[in-house]
């Protein structure tokens, strides 16, 4: 059975998890407190889930979804997550994140530079552009009329291939955005941001071809 570790136990890293275990995962789920304070999580999400500190949990994870903002300083466990694929959720915000100016010139993503704080995981983009509560109930069969696309961008093509399986099996397409450089195509206040998880493959891929950048030196 794969097992997935999840760094992040709020309301992201908790549906990602209910969606998960729903298709046969077992989950590790980590977040800042502790795993004594993820009890009721627990109690929920049932015997397929345990919790544990971040570095238990990307340690367990055969790969491992970050589910909380990047920081100045990196606080995530580098050696337990080296040579792993890793889902990174997060949205570049300067109102919660604090301002990266690298981000804010254009000169990099905010998901190269969680490739950076992470130099020997292979980082994708995955889960940034849907409601939390939407991850387990707006997913469809493969083939469904108006089935809604989730985008991804990586360095990696194992990685896309990963988190193209993971969508699907959650009842999502996928339009692949890759490489890292070009995921702010995806960012606040691009077209394809603004209309998040209502998006079949078509329009999203039309929303993407639509970003307009402010400068990338």
């Amino acid at each position: 059975m794969t097992t997935m570790g999840i760094i992040g136990a709020g309301e992201v890293g908790s549906q990602i998890a209910r969606a998960a275990l729903a298709h046969g995962y077992e989950v590790v789920i980590a977040n800042s407190r502790g795993p004594e304070t993820l009890r009721s999580l627990l109690a929920e999400l049932g015997p397929s889930a345990r919790a544990a500190h971040a570095a238990g949990a990307a340690a367990a994870g055969d790969f491992a979804v970050v589910a909380v903002p990047l920081r100045a300083v990196n606080d995530l466990p580098v050696a337990e997550l080296a040579g792993k694929i890793v889902l990174d959720t997060n949205n570049y915000m300067p109102w919660r994140d604090g301002h990266f100016d690298v981000i804010d010139s254009g000169e990099k993503t905010v998901l190269e530079l969680r490739q950076e704080h992470l130099p020997t995981s292979r980082v994708v983009q995955a889960f940034t552009h849907i409601q939390a509560p939407r991850i387990t109930t707006a997913g469809r069969p493969p083939g469904f009329p108006g089935r809604l696309a989730l985008p991804t961008s990586s360095d990696d093509p194992g990685a896309v291939e990963l988190v193209t399986r993971l969508y699907d099996q959650f009842g999502f397409d996928t339009v692949d955005n890759s490489p890292l450089s070009e995921s702010w195509r995806t960012a606040p206040g691009q077209p394809a941001w603004t209309e998040l998880a209502h998006q079949t493959r078509d329009e999203l891929s039309a929303n993407l071809t639509r970003a307009r950048h402010i400068g990338r030196k």
